[in-house]
């Protein structure tokens, strides 16, 4: 065969040691994924640096990403869609104060804008829906509500629940779509009564609110994967996802911190 039988033997000791690390990574990985279904490889790498180097092993980001699509144990991206916004009305909108131009409101810390959106939950029996407030530069959810109707009164609860955790009273802009929810009367008095701007996407592209539509699908892909029986267990199982992600979810865009890690970090600075 033209291979020596040291050659051999050393090719084989290499095949163990690399089954032998795959074998970790993959432990750390399925373990990892006990409170973080859906967590990707880029973000594993980042997370698992720590542990594997206590062990003695360092794994590229490319090799991390072959050992576990051998494992089978990429995420593949999911898509679902359920209407929840009704633009058709009569209450007044409102400019969009983050389209890029000249007086485009950029926040330089944590509750200068807070972005907010409504989506569905599946339960084993109706739709319930969750609102959702996020802090535009932290990523950190401020306030969420599981409710069973589109009522407004609900909807706002998630904006009452935001407030009530607001520690700074610098100028704050409040950013959603053009829902009947968001224009309505009830919605706008919070607005004033706390002093808020407000902002609305000036028509249906739903980019123009992309970071809320992108916080309520991490929470539905990557952390809502197993259908509550009723309301009150979706409450239970969305407050215990919006905690992991507030608190060990770790974003590209905050350089591998936790969106509570920043939110923090910048209103004690």
């Amino acid at each position: 065969m033209g291979i020596s039988r040291q050659a051999y033997y050393q090719d084989r000791c290499r095949q163990a040691a690399l089954a032998k690390r795959a074998q970790v990574v993959v432990d750390l990985v399925r373990e990892r994924r006990m409170s973080q279904p859906r967590v990707g490889t880029r973000k594993l790498h980042c997370m698992l640096r720590e542990p594997l180097g206590c062990q003695g092993i360092s794994v590229g980001r490319d090799a991390m990403f072959d050992v576990l699509r051998n494992a089978r144990l990429l995420v593949a991206p999911r898509r679902a869609y359920h209407k929840t916004t009704d633009s058709h009305h009569r209450f007044r909108r409102h400019p969009n104060l983050l389209k890029p131009g000249p007086e485009q409101v950029r926040p330089t810390g944590p509750e200068q804008v807070w972005v907010a959106d409504i989506t569905y939950l599946p339960t084993a029996g109706k739709f319930v829906y969750l609102s959702l407030v996020t802090d535009a530069y932290s990523r950190k959810i401020v306030g969420w509500h599981v409710h069973a109707s589109l009522q407004t009164e609900e909807v706002a609860q998630a904006l009452k629940v935001a407030l009530r955790g607001r520690r700074t009273s610098q100028r704050l802009v409040h950013h959603s779509d053009r829902g009947i929810q968001y224009c309505s009367t009830y919605y706008q008095e919070l607005h004033r009564r706390h002093g808020l701007s407000c902002s609305m996407t000036d028509g249906y592209d739903c980019y123009q609110n992309a970071l809320a539509e992108r916080i309520n699908g991490i929470l539905k892909m990557e952390f809502l994967l197993d259908r509550p029986n009723d309301l009150k267990e979706a409450r239970q199982m969305v407050g215990e996802s919006v905690q992991i992600y507030n608190e060990e979810r770790l974003h590209l865009s905050l350089k591998m911190q936790t969106p509570d890690a920043v939110h923090r970090a910048q209103l004690v600075g």
